[in-house]
């Protein structure tokens, strides 16, 4: 089976990588990775070979048949079967034994179709799979350990995968199935589970949290994905300071456990990475590319505590130049009760770090008694032009100027105007780069927030780094 196209899943504890995500659609050096979810290993992408003494015709479309577990566009890219190309018999031959060379497929055959060059690929393991143990830290996490597995194929066209991931603050378990074509349909089935407790130092209670949401998903065209969730979500604030916000000590109540329902669409296209929640490619030569995903929510169904949660992610990625690219994200939602009731704590939403850079993590928005409070709604724009200086002492490098502005505001209960939930614009600029330290990524940032309120919680400094072994 093929990974799916992420779509978020509902949890305030920290954002974890979603395991189902196809590796990164970029050119040039994810040409050299792009059958790494199978064997861990790629080649660089061949040349063809042209104006050879046979006949050439121009390439329309290219088509992928028999891919079970590594994405089309990764086979199609490998070897530099491009549309707009005019292919010999020799060409079509050499990109053959270069599909061969990556030992991960037992056959290949190129053929043409009228203008649709047709790859037909068997692949060799059917069962691709790894272990994986890792240690990192990110800005809004902190040092983290992860141990996970992953496997296609644990049975018949069923993925699976299951992570644990631990630090002094979160502890938390994920684990995912997919199952493609049910019924020999076009549907397919998957089920999420997360079941985490977090204990921030920079908050006044604790949470806890259960929940599994079997959902359906349907991808009409390869651009469009439709998905329907129904699930159970069982949450908890408990161990309230008692020198806490006196709204957090009115919100400390027993678990919610209730049925939910969630219905998504997302619509893509072009060359963009689906890793994180900024664009970004690899190497030179990004082309452009978009994504826009909706997710409606409709929270603890049958309680008094009905919630309604809409959640709107956009990012978009222009290239200026062959090294050059300008990327813009846009993230915005806003949550409320169906029934005049207020939202509580752990449906509100936190903005700071990787979410905003200039700002600590939960760092902004309404506070009271030095409690950040979260915000019924939220909305964060962010642009930023990024260069690939190629190999810089060794290291491939990548840099960008960016800005981020938004918000987060509004509560349902403001203890009677003590509180300021008003829309408060902030802003902040800075610098990223991006390297590898011994075939170990590392992300870091440098950012200033020249627009802000007196309560909020800087951070200049933002830092991502992952060991894997």
């Amino acid at each position: 089976m093929k990974a799916p196209l992420p779509v978020p899943t509902q949890t305030k504890l920290p954002t974890r990588s979603d395991p189902r995500l196809a590796p990164p659609r970029d050119t040039a050096s994810a040409r050299a990775r792009a059958l790494r979810l199978t064997l861990g290993l790629g080649i660089a992408a061949l040349p063809v070979t042209q104006g050879l003494a046979q006949e050439t015709r121009i390439v329309r479309n290219v088509e992928v048949r028999g891919a079970e577990f590594i994405p089309a566009d990764q086979i199609q890219m490998t070897c530099g079967a491009e549309v707009g190309i005019a292919y010999s018999d020799y060409d079509l031959r050499a990109i053959e034994d270069c599909l061969l060379s990556t030992d991960a497929f037992e056959t290949v055959a190129l053929s043409r179709e009228a203008q649709t060059l047709v790859i037909t690929v068997q692949e060799l393991n059917t069962r691709p799979g790894r272990i994986e143990a890792s240690i990192g830290y990110v800005s809004q996490d902190g040092p983290t350990a992860r141990v996970s597995f992953e496997r296609y194929n644990l049975f018949p066209k069923t993925y699976g995968s299951v992570s644990l991931d631990y630090n002094s603050e979160i502890q938390s378990l994920s684990a995912a199935l997919y199952h493609t074509e049910i019924f020999d349909t076009q549907f397919d089935l998957g089920i999420d589970l997360i079941l985490g407790q977090a204990e921030y130092d920079d908050r006044s209670y604790s949470q806890n949290l259960f929940q599994i949401e079997p959902y359906l998903a349907w991808t009409p065209r390869p651009d469009l994905r439709l998905e329907a969730a129904l699930g159970v979500r069982d949450q908890e604030i408990f161990d309230v300071d008692p020198d806490a916000s006196a709204l957090l000590r009115a919100e400390d109540s027993d678990a919610i456990t209730a049925a939910y329902l969630r219905f998504g669409v997302e619509h893509a296209g072009g060359d963009l990475a689906p890793d994180g929640d900024r664009p970004r490619s690899q190497g030179g030569g990004a082309r452009f590319g978009y994504r826009v995903t909706l997710n409606q929510y409709i929270w603890n169904i049958g309680t008094p505590d009905a919630l309604s949660d809409t959640r709107l992610s956009a990012a978009s990625q222009v290239p200026l130049s062959p090294d050059i690219r300008f990327l813009a994200g846009l993230k915005a939602g806003t949550v409320h009760g169906i029934d005049g009731n207020a939202t509580r704590a752990l449906d509100r939403t936190y903005l700071g770090a990787d979410r905003f850079r200039g700002f600590a993590p939960r760092g902004l928005g309404p506070v009271d008694s030095g409690d950040y409070l979260g915000g019924n709604s939220y909305v964060v724009a962010s642009f930023e032009v990024q260069r690939d200086f190629g190999q810089t002492w060794k290291t491939p490098m990548r840099g960008g100027l960016f800005i981020d502005t938004g918000a987060a505001w509004g509560l349902d209960d403001t203890l009677g105007g003590e509180i300021d939930d008003a829309f408060h614009l902030r802003s902040s600029v800075g610098a990223s780069l991006t390297f590898d330290v011994q075939q170990t990524p590392v992300s870091l940032y440098v950012a200033h927030p020249f627009q802000k309120e007196v309560t909020d919680d800087a951070q200049i400094l933002g830092l991502s780094i992952g060991l894997s072994f």
